[in-house]
């Protein structure tokens, strides 16, 4: 039992110092990665960990689309074949509370005799990729894929949470 109630403190602990995945450029695997293809063509990555939401990976990865076209001189974008995976996992915790002593898992532990309720937890992480293309001008009203890139940076910027100096 004080293990189960050390475990499920441990948890609370680590869940309020965990935080969404900042933008920022990929440090342990989580932010955004780019590659120039061509002079007007990149491939855009944005990873999140587990709880970063879909929503929050799409935007950032807008995010950076839209930098990317301003800081090359474009003024338009389109994003072209765009994919997202889901990762799951899951994390399992034992609950054997209120058996009597001799059926508890200690000293011995009864794993494959039902002595004790496995309760399991799924942990999603998600991360989209789309090839991106730069253009010059005025977007086409015509084409849904296609973003300006200062309207972008202007409307999403205030949402972008980006890390403190000196926060890994």
């Amino acid at each position: 039992m004080c293990r189960t109630i050390l475990v499920s403190l441990l948890l609370a602990l680590l869940a309020a110092c965990g935080h969404p995945t900042f933008y920022q450029p990929a440090t342990g695997g989580y932010g955004f990665v780019e590659q120039r293809l061509e002079a007007n063509r990149y491939r855009v990555t944005f990873r999140g960990n587990s709880i970063t939401p879909l929503p929050v990976v799409e935007n950032y990865l807008l995010y950076r689309a839209a930098e990317i076209t301003l800081q090359n001189g474009f003024d338009y974008f389109e994003i072209a074949d765009k994919k997202t995976d889901k990762s799951t996992r899951y994390f399992a915790t034992y609950d054997d509370f209120g058996r009597p002593y001799p059926f508890r898992r200690f000293p011995y532990r009864y794993y494959d005799s039902g002595f004790y309720t496995a309760n399991y937890r799924p942990i999603e992480e998600f991360t989209t990729t789309a090839n991106v293309l730069l253009f010059r001008g005025r977007k086409p009203a015509d084409r849904a894929d296609a973003y300006d890139a200062r309207d972008v940076v202007q409307r999403l910027g205030p949402t972008i949470r980006r890390p403190a100096a000196g926060t890994p």
